[in-house]
């Protein structure tokens, strides 16, 4: 039997209780990856379906403490200083409160503390130990590129993490290291389903923002994770990948 590409490899996968990041931690387990799954409720849910393959660690994002116990964890739980592959896909949002209006600080700190410092200070934990060969995909948005004053303050964490992904990308480059974001448009899962597709003119009105027609899904982002962290990626670096399934074409 042909070797798995991604097997003596460890990823760590933030938000990986549900949606996109268990997706993505499902794929590349069945890749051959050893995975640890990071989430604050149902990560050991998440980490069980991976049998053998998974480990579950918890820690909270909003605050450094909660980076810093999440590293240390995954160190002391997986006998190793640094992951092969890390995926920074824990992100909040704070709709329907959102807005230049109704947005309160708590909110707007708690936003940029998930999405943006979160990712920045977790990959710093690792950075002296992380391997030649590595790979860190950020996610990002489709709302990172356009005008949406529904999510002001949420779309502006995702375009942080796409100037984010090219400095990075630039500094960690003569290591081999790669930094790409990918940036999912409307994707239906647990966390979206009642609020974007519950009912039937909501649903049309995603279907319609798509080239292809449909509503996109968590594995359709997870193979696009899949690839970016394979040798086939090896000269992609600093990208932001638009996996949007042509939205707003």
């Amino acid at each position: 039997m042909a070797e798995k590409p991604l097997s003596g490899k460890i990823a760590l996968v933030t938000g990986a209780s549900r949606g996109i990041g268990r997706a993505i931690a499902l794929r590349l387990a069945r890749d051959g990856a050893r995975v640890a799954v990071h989430g604050t409720k149902g990560a050991e849910d998440t980490a069980r379906e991976l049998g053998g393959a998974g480990v579950s660690l918890a820690g909270d994002l909003a605050t450094l403490a909660g980076v810093d116990a999440l590293a240390a964890a995954f160190k002391q739980r997986l006998g190793k200083p640094a992951p092969d592959f890390l995926i920074n896909n824990a992100g909040i949002q704070a709709s329907p409160n959102d807005t230049l209006e109704r947005l309160g600080e708590a909110d707007f700190d708690r936003l940029i503390a998930v999405n943006v410092k979160a990712p920045f200070f977790l990959l710093q934990r690792f950075l002296a130990d992380f391997p030649a060969g590595g790979r860190v995909v950020n996610l990002s948005s489709a709302l990172s590129h356009v005008a949406f004053p529904e999510q002001i303050v949420y779309s502006a964490t995702k375009a942080a993490i796409n100037s984010l992904t090219k400095s990075l990308a630039k500094e960690l480059g003569p290591r081999g290291i790669t930094v790409n974001a990918v940036g999912p448009g409307p994707i239906e899962t647990d966390m979206t389903r009642d609020r974007l597709f519950e009912k039937p003119e909501a649903r049309a009105a995603m279907v319609a923002l798509s080239a292809l027609k449909r509503t996109g899904v968590p594995e359709d982002i997870a193979d696009v994770v899949a690839f970016l962290v394979s040798n086939d990626a090896r000269w992609v670096t600093g990208a932001y990948l638009d996996a949007a399934g042509g939205a707003r074409l």
